[in-house]
C-alpha cells in the first residue's frame, strides 16, 4: 500500500465512529431545543409583564389627569349588548382601550380598521396568546380584533350587571368603583390580567368558551394560565392597582362555587 493510501485509510472514520458522533449530536440537540423553548417562553413572559407595566403607567397618568378616576372597563366591543345604550352617550367610547393608548403614543383601539386590529407585536396583546381557528369562536377575532388582556370588571359593577351570587331578585344597584380614592388595598386589587384566548380552555378547562378574547373587561373565569414557571406550573400575569405586575397560578379561589360568575362582594382581590 502506498504512503498516500495509508494516510487516507488512517484519516477515514469507521461506521461505528460516525454513529457515535451522530448520536452525540442528536443528544445535544435534544438537550438544547427544550432549553431554547424555555428561553423563548421566558422572553415572552418578560415582554408580557413589561407591556402590563406600561399599561399601569398609562392608568396612573389617566388618573392624575381625570380627578382620580379610572377609565371605563368596556370599549365598543360590547356595543350590541343589553341594555342598549345610545352611541352618542355610550360609556364605551371612554373605555381603557381607547383613552389610554394615546398616553403611550399609540392609536386608540377604535382607530384601527377591521382586519387591521392590533396583533401580538403590539402593546395590546400578550405575545404568548395564540388564536384558535376562526370556526372556534362566536365572533371573528381576526376581523374585529381580540383581547388577550382584560380589565377587572368588578371595578365598574352597576345596575346594568346581574345581581351578585346568592342574592334574590334583580332590583339592586352597585356603585362604580372607578374613583381610585375608594381603593383600600391597591397592592392586592386586580386591574388588568392575562385573559383567555383559547376557547377550549374556558372556565377552568371544563366548559367551552366560544367568546374567549372578545371583551376587554371580564371576571376570574376569563383568566388565562399561559406562562410557565420552572417545574412546568402554568400561570398568568396580573397588573395590580399599585402598578406592580406579578405572576400568579390562578385568580380563582377553591372556596368559590363552580357556578359563580362574578366574585363574591367584598373579595379584596376584585373589589376596592
Amino acid at each position: 500500500m502506498s504512503t498516500a493510501a495509508r494516510r487516507t485509510f488512517r484519516s477515514a472514520f469507521s461506521l461505528v465512529e460516525l454513529l457515535v458522533v451522530i448520536s452525540i449530536i442528536a443528544l445535544l440537540i435534544g438537550l438544547i431545543l427544550p432549553a431554547l423553548g424555555r428561553t423563548r417562553s421566558i422572553a415572552k413572559q418578560t415582554v408580557c409583564q413589561s407591556r402590563l407595566r406600561q399599561w399601569g403607567l398609562a392608568f396612573e397618568t389617566y388618573v392624575v389627569e381625570n380627578d382620580g378616576y379610572y377609565p371605563h372597563i368596556d370599549g365598543r366591543d360590547r356595543t350590541p349588548g343589553n341594555p342598549q345604550t345610545d352611541a352618542e352617550l355610550a360609556d364605551y367610547y371612554f373605555g381603557w382601550i381607547d383613552v389610554l393608548p394615546p398616553l403611550m403614543g399609540e392609536k386608540s383601539w377604535r382607530d384601527y380598521d377591521y382586519w387591521q386590529k392590533p396583533g401580538k407585536s403590539t402593546i395590546f396583546q400578550c405575545p404568548s396568546a395564540e388564536l384558535a381557528p376562526d370556526k372556534s369562536y362566536k365572533y371573528r377575532p381576526r376581523r374585529s380584533g381580540y383581547f388577550s388582556y382584560a380589565m377587572n370588571s368588578c371595578l365598574e359593577l352597576d345596575e346594568n350587571c346581574w345581581a351578585p351570587y346568592g342574592s334574590k331578585g334583580t332590583d339592586w344597584h352597585m356603585p362604580s368603583f372607578l374613583k381610585t380614592t375608594t381603593i383600600k388595598n391597591p397592592v392586592r386589587l386586580i386591574l388588568l390580567f392575562d385573559q383567555l384566548l383559547d376557547p377550549a380552555k374556558g372556565y377552568g378547562g371544563g366548559q367551552y368558551n366560544a367568546t374567549a378574547g372578545k371583551y376587554c373587561g371580564s371576571y376570574p373565569k376569563a383568566f388565562s394560565a399561559r406562562h410557565a414557571k420552572p417545574g412546568g406550573i402554568l400561570g398568568g400575569s396580573v397588573l395590580y392597582c399599585d402598578s406592580h405586575v406579578q405572576w400568579v397560578p390562578s385568580v380563582w379561589k377553591s372556596e368559590w362555587p363552580d357556578d359563580l360568575e362574578v366574585p363574591p362582594l367584598g373579595d379584596s382581590d376584585w373589589y376596592p
